[in-house]
């Protein structure tokens, strides 16, 4: 059986830990995993007293979480994103601010900005740096695509390294932090795309799909009578950031790397080993930060099921959500009506797969 604890000796990141051996580490991260499935059962449990079904897009945004990234949820008005993301910070003990995307939002409106304050008591003036919604530990950008690039930009320092800079100043986030943006697919007008540098720190682009007709009946019963719901906290910052040190430490099987390289490096149109469709249909592939989600998305996955180590099923789950926004098809697939959903499935239909070495 593979262990949870994969790094060689020389590179053991417990030997000089408190004198803990490997073995008594081990235990412990097996016992966190086990706790993260439970963990993850009482919160789905929790958010779906308010929500009716999408469980790939809920178990999609805890992956994220746990693999310490972003998710950017797409899809039509009414289908509860922002109800789901705000159940899901409730269901989190962290803190949580919506910042509602506006064509007027400014960038010191997210970040904040310094103010002059005056002391009363001596009536000296100073500059004092009153914090934005982004010092949260969960941040819902709601309808991000509504305000133009200058104001989405001033996401991107706080998505990637966890850090805001104001007037020459670094400010650190608590940790842990996510941004979770919503935005709308089918409306055009007062709508600004997102820039491809800031759609590339997203792990994962969500699809929020309609519901099944059963799911739409008790969502109509829950919402028009007396149903109530009260959503306890079942998880806290300092499990989530254990958890986060866990999910590095499950191992990857060799053939399991090879795929994902496979993968990705295929969708690259300038590979000289991709094939000739790819050069035809995708403008656009996908750069290393794609392989290295796609590996910690799908650690994530693999514990979320009770295994210790990842998979080629693992991958091939999430290959969607983080791929689709970091591909863009040509012109010629656009006039043909392929989606890149349907490049995904191409890719993975074509993706060498290799056998599980026997240790």
């Amino acid at each position: 059986m593979i262990g949870l604890i994969a790094d060689p000796p020389e590179s053991n990141p417990y030997k000089h830990q408190n004198n803990v051996s490997p073995a008594t580490k081990k235990n412990d991260d097996e016992k966190m995993a086990q706790a993260l499935v439970e963990a993850y059962k009482k919160l789905k449990d929790q958010v779906q007293q308010v929500i009716v079904g999408q469980d790939d897009v809920l178990e999609q945004l805890l992956i994220a979480m746990l693999a310490r990234g972003h998710c950017l949820l797409e899809g039509v008005p009414g289908l509860a994103k922002t109800l789901m993301v705000r159940s899901l910070a409730q269901a989190i003990n962290l803190s949580f601010r919506r910042i509602q995307f506006t064509p007027d939002l400014m960038p010191a409106d997210i970040t904040g900005t310094d103010i002059i304050q005056e002391d009363k008591t001596t009536g000296h003036r100073e500059l004092v740096f009153e914090k934005g919604p982004i010092f949260s530990q969960i941040v819902l950008a709601d309808e991000i695509n509504r305000t133009p690039p200058k104001t989405q930009a001033a996401l991107l320092e706080a998505m990637q390294e966890h850090d805001v800079s104001v007037g020459g100043k670094t400010y650190h986030l608590d940790e842990p932090f996510f941004v979770l943006a919503t935005q709308n697919p089918i409306e055009q007008e007062g709508t600004y795309h997102l820039p491809e540098a800031q759609r590339d720190r997203f792990l994962f682009q969500v699809i929020v799909d309609y519901p099944s007709r059963d799911e739409e009946r008790q969502i109509l019963e829950r919402t028009t009578s007396t149903f109530e719901s009260k959503l306890e906290p079942v998880l806290d910052g300092k499990t989530i950031l254990e958890c986060q040190e866990t999910v590095k430490r499950v191992p990857v099987p060799e053939h399991v790397y090879e795929f994902i390289l496979d993968l990705v490096r295929m969708a690259r149109p300038k590979e000289e080993s991709s094939p000739k469709w790819v050069k035809d249909l995708i403008e656009w592939g996908p750069g290393p930060r794609a392989c290295q989600q796609l590996v910690l998305g799908s650690k994530v996955r693999a514990l979320l099921r009770g295994r210790y180590h990842v998979t080629v099923d693992d991958v091939e789950a999430l290959a969607h959500p983080v791929l689709r926004h970091r591909i863009v098809p040509t012109f010629n697939a656009e006039a043909e009506g392929i989606s890149v959903e349907h490049l995904i499935d191409r890719l993975l239909k074509d993706a060498p797969k290799k056998e599980e070495s026997v240790m």
